[in-house]
C-alpha cells in the first residue's frame, strides 16, 4: 500500500513546526533559540513554508519568499528546503518543486531562485533535475559571532 502525502501551506500560527527540520538542515550549528527568534522576525517579512506531511507528521519543508529584484522580476525563492531522511527519494521534493510552481505562477512570477550551499553537491543536483541554472555566486560577510 502506498503512502499518500498531503501537501499544504503551514499557517503562520504553526510555522514554529518547522523548526525540528531547519535544525536538521542547518546540522545544528544554530540553536533552537537562534532559529526560533529568525523565524520570528521573518514571518512579518512574508516568509511562508509549504508543508509536507504523512499521516499529520511533518516531513518535508520548503520555504516562500515572495521577492522583485532588479535582475530577476518578480520572482519566488525557494528557502530551507528539505524531507525527513527517512522520505528522501519518494517523489516528494518534486511535490513541493509543483506546488511552488503553480503558486509562482498564480502570483505572476516570471522566475524562481534558490540559494544552495557550495558543498551541496547532492542539493545542487536536484535543483538542476528541476530547471534551476547557476547564475552566480551567492556570498555571505559575518558582521557578527553566532
Amino acid at each position: 500500500m502506498e503512502t499518500q502525502f498531503t501537501i499544504a501551506w503551514i499557517p503562520a500560527e504553526n510555522l514554529k513546526s518547522i523548526l525540528p527540520l531547519a535544525y536538521t538542515l542547518n546540522e545544528g550549528k544554530f540553536s533552537m533559540e537562534t532559529l526560533e527568534n529568525r523565524l520570528t522576525e521573518m514571518i512579518p517579512m512574508g516568509y511562508k513554508c509549504i508543508g509536507v506531511y504523512d499521516e499529520g507528521q511533518l516531513i518535508g519543508i520548503c520555504g516562500v519568499w515572495a521577492l522583485n529584484k532588479l535582475y530577476a522580476g518578480k520572482h519566488v525563492e525557494a528557502d530551507n528546503v528539505i524531507i525527513d531522511p527517512k522520505y528522501q527519494g519518494k517523489g516528494i521534493g518534486k511535490l513541493m518543486m509543483d506546488f511552488l510552481a503553480k503558486y509562482a505562477r498564480e502570483i505572476g512570477c516570471a522566475t524562481a531562485e534558490v540559494n544552495c550551499y557550495a558543498k551541496n553537491t547532492r542539493g545542487k543536483k536536484f535543483w538542476e533535475s528541476h530547471g534551476y541554472e547557476p547564475l552566480g555566486y551567492h556570498m555571505i560577510k559575518r558582521l557578527q559571532d553566532e
